[in-house]
């Protein structure tokens, strides 16, 4: 089945059963190259007039070299359970592995000129605004920053203005 633009408005998706349950895929190309990871930090709404995603990706990920190298990326989710494919690709680099997307068994795909997966079923592709790192003196307490920061290794944040949606 093939990939239609739809129109933001009327796209029907629960972000804390999509981000946080079911996770999702943060996809990026640089020099013809295609990397991917799978994420359940984020965020979709509106800021600064836009309809936008936010994503956090910490600075060891292979997958943050692509972002950084490009204008755009996509958020890529699936329907059904893909709990194996996504924990294979988030805990497999690129680096050390170039085919890890096709030993997960997935295919990519570009949608106007886009990547993602054919096996997708919603796909935002996200235009990039800002970005900064999370920092520890920012937190109102400790709690966070000593659970999920033990290593001091704080995520970037991207926002980006969703551009456009497909479905299938």
């Amino acid at each position: 089945m093939e990939m239609v633009k739809t129109d933001l408005k009327v796209m029907q998706m629960n972000p804390f059963e999509k981000i946080g349950s079911q996770w999702m895929l943060v996809t990026a190309e640089k020099d013809g190259k295609v990397n991917t990871m799978t994420a359940s930090w984020g965020g979709v709404g509106v800021l600064w007039g836009k309809d936008v995603a936010t994503v956090y990706i910490r600075p060891q990920r292979y997958t943050k070299e692509f972002v950084d190298a490009a204008d755009t990326f996509t958020l890529t989710f699936f329907d059904g359970e893909c709990k194996k494919e996504m924990g294979y690709l988030g805990k497999v680099s690129g680096r050390d592995e170039a085919d890890k997307i096709e030993k997960a068994g997935l295919h990519v795909q570009h949608v106007d000129g886009y990547p993602t997966f054919e096996e997708a079923s919603q796909v935002l592709v996200c235009k990039k605004l800002y970005q900064d790192t999370i920092k520890p003196e920012n937190f109102y307490g400790n709690e966070e920053d000593e659970k999920w920061y033990p290593q001091k290794d704080y995520h970037t944040m991207y926002i980006a203005e969703i551009v456009a949606v497909y479905t299938k």
